[in-house]
């Protein structure tokens, strides 16, 4: 296996590191088919920049594999249709092929009905939620969705987590460079502080409070003490609790209390909006208007260029292509401990 050494740590070859994920799948039973598709979302999330919820996340998740919180066998069932807004239950499955799958089916329904809604209950963290947003509009979709997570922020105001950090995904298509926007509703999701905190580095801004509710930018003290900064403050809060309230409502699924009710995070609840823009008159002429007018502004910091949600992804793309996949030398030695 070709490791090259990197500027920050290792590389290895993305076809090498999809063979060695593929390799761990199917030693607890994923279909080879399954096996390969769970592989590279895993190892694309790591090559977009994305290693909390790629790599890093690997080991966690087959974690749950082997306890069978995650049931490898499972797909989604359809439950009820009303034209274009379907629900699905996800079966407890691999989070991250019920979501694929969910955001293929609303772009079918889509292509029908110029829109389609898939709601899924009952499914599993879909690891990486942008994956499903650079999805459709590659494909020339536009895509709205989000997931509800275990209680792990606390309302505003509040001091226990009471809230999920609900993640939400928002693409919008043009040529090989799409906007997308992936954010959860807390300042940080808890994969990048958690990789902060593995390096022993802080935070580029506050994203939480510490036990004595202090404002702080340390990682390891929000993880510990479970009060995550909202995004936006109250309204990072509010935009959490209504996006449970429809995940739960339009699914018919759980809501983040019943998740929290619950051994461990599994059961969630997620809604996939896909919209075929083609049918817009010239929405790409509209994208690039926009996007252009955006880059003439001048930046705060001369060697920072404005970006937009979509760019920095790409550009890790390219170099992680080029130069192979950025890993943990501990985490890549764990992966490999988990092949039976």
């Amino acid at each position: 296996m070709a490791v090259v050494a990197g500027g920050t740590g290792h590389r290895i070859a993305v076809a090498d590191v999809v063979r060695q994920l593929e390799a761990v799948l199917e030693s607890r039973g994923f279909s080879a088919p399954r096996a390969a598709t769970c592989a590279r979302l895993f190892a694309e999330a790591s090559v977009d920049g994305v290693s909390s919820h790629g790599l890093n996340r690997f080991p966690r998740f087959i974690g749950q594999v082997d306890r069978g919180i995650v049931r490898h066998d499972r797909e989604p069932a359809a439950v009820a249709s009303f034209a274009a807004w379907e629900r699905w239950d996800g079966q407890l499955g691999p989070g991250n092929l019920n979501a694929l799958a969910s955001t293929q089916r609303a772009m079918a329904l889509a292509q029908t009905h110029g829109l389609g809604l898939v709601a899924l209950a009952n499914t599993n963290h879909w690891m990486r939620g942008g994956s499903y947003g650079w999805h459709a509009a590659e494909r020339g979709m536009a895509l709205i969705a989000w997931t509800n997570t275990l209680p792990n922020m606390p309302p505003w105001g509040g001091t226990s987590p009471r809230l999920g950090n609900n993640p939400l995904v928002v693409a919008v298509p043009h040529g090989d460079a799409p906007v997308v926007l992936d954010m959860a509703m807390s300042q940080f999701s808890y994969g990048r502080m958690e990789t902060h905190a593995s390096r022993g580095e802080a935070l580029p801004q506050p994203g939480g409070f510490d036990s004595e509710g202090r404002l702080t930018s340390d990682p390891a003290a929000i993880l510990q003490s479970q009060r995550t900064l909202p995004m936006g403050s109250w309204k990072g809060a509010g935009l959490a609790l209504v996006l449970d309230l429809l995940a739960a409502m339009l699914s018919d699924g759980r809501a983040t209390v019943d998740i929290g009710a619950r051994p461990e995070e599994s059961g969630v609840s997620q809604v996939f909006i896909a919209i075929d823009v083609a049918r817009a008159n010239g929405p790409t002429r509209l994208v690039q208007r926009v996007l252009d007018d955006l880059m003439t502004d001048i930046p705060v910091d001369p060697t920072q260029p404005v970006r937009h949600p979509g760019e920095q992804v790409r550009r890790a793309r390219a170099e992680n292509l080029r130069e192979g996949v950025p890993v943990d030398v501990d985490v890549w030695r764990t992966i490999g401990e988990l092949l039976r």
